[in-house]
């Protein structure tokens, strides 16, 4: 029989890319989501049609998409009853750190309630592994660089990271109550083909094409971890067999300073390379071939300076090392880009 896989999500960029990868391999994917208008729903639909293309000329793996939203915990009873899958890459939820500002109640429903629902599934059906998306955004205002998983994160900045701190801790809970093994992972800027158009890459691209102006925050003082999604969804796909077995697995602690049977781990996902946004701007300007115009404004409300993932513990776990350059990376998403919108 087919290994039976669910990833929530499975039509947003990390959740497409995380499914290619499974069917690849010839696995069973259930794939749910709601397909919300927080962006273009044609791009959600795309990115299923191409899975489902995927699947029908793939001797191995097989893709099955359900429309439905995890706040109904009835959606997931039902996939418990008919399909009974024992891992689960939780990759929906309500994204933004700016829209969090704005629309508040559209993050505490999905990435609150939803996620207490998948881990209730877990609970019920004894999901040997639950691996479910994290943000880099919750270390917050932090001064100390890299972001190690150690650090201390109590004072997020944003309604989005308070949110994605919160599911950590509710995660906690589980593996601690219930022996539910799961794997928090930190995201830093996750960037490439069928990216989302919110996101920086997309928005630059968009406006130096069409000639208008980009914003640039902080006076373009700012720096972010880029990692592209293939090094991404293979780090997810490598952790998703590696479930934990006790807090963190972390064997610099004291076996005094870790409860033991809390199967348990928070790992950062990047590239532990910051660059400034003006040189990726610049990269970007140079594989288009246009010069952008841009607008210097101040620092936007719940955004920081500088991400910077430490990456020496998923590096120990499953020898995770970035294979993509931000230049091969951008090549890479700009190919893409130019083939969908023509």
């Amino acid at each position: 029989m087919q290994e039976k896989i669910l990833v929530t999500g499975c039509a947003g960029f990390i959740g497409f890319h995380v499914c290619q990868q499974l069917l690849n391999k010839g696995l069973f994917v259930i794939g749910l989501d709601n397909l919300n208008n927080y962006y273009d729903v044609n791009l959600k639909e795309a990115r299923l049609k191409e899975l489902d293309k995927i699947s029908k000329n793939n001797s191995k793996g097989e893709f099955l998409f359900i429309k439905a939203d995890l706040n109904d915990e009835n959606n997931l009873k039902n996939i418990s009853e008919l399909y009974f899958p024992k891992k689960v890459i939780h990759l929906a939820a309500q994204a933004g750190v700016r829209h969090s500002i704005e629309n508040p109640r559209a993050y505490i429903d999905s990435n609150l309630v939803g996620f207490g629902n998948i881990l209730e599934f877990c609970k019920d059906n004894q999901v040997e592994h639950l691996i479910y998306a994290s943000s880099s955004s919750i270390y917050g205002g932090n001064k100390k660089t890299p972001f190690s998983e150690k650090d201390f994160v109590d004072y997020p900045i944003s309604l989005y990271a308070a949110t994605k701190k919160s599911n950590e801790l509710m995660a906690h809970s589980y593996s601690h109550l219930f022996k539910v093994p799961s794997t928090g992972i930190r995201l830093f800027t996750v960037y490439g083909p069928w990216g989302r158009p919110d996101m920086a890459p997309m928005i630059f691209t968009k406006s130096i094409l069409s000639g208008k102006p980009i914003k640039i925050f902080n006076h373009g003082d700012m720096y972010r971890d880029f990692t592209y999604i293939d090094d991404v969804s293979e780090a997810i796909l490598k952790l998703l067999y590696k479930p934990p077995k006790y807090f963190n697995d972390n064997k610099k602690l004291k076996s005094s300073d870790i409860p033991e049977l809390t199967p348990y781990r928070i790992v950062n996902i990047g590239s532990s390379n910051p660059i400034n946004l003006l040189k990726f701007i610049e990269i970007l300007e140079n594989e288009i071939n246009i010069k952008a115009i841009k607008v210097f404004e101040k620092m936007q409300l719940g955004e920081v300076k500088k991400t910077y993932a430490d990456t020496s513990y998923i590096k120990d776990l499953i020898n995770f090392k970035p294979h993509t350059s931000l230049e091969k990376g951008i090549r890479k998403f700009m190919k893409w880009h130019k083939n969908f919108y023509k």
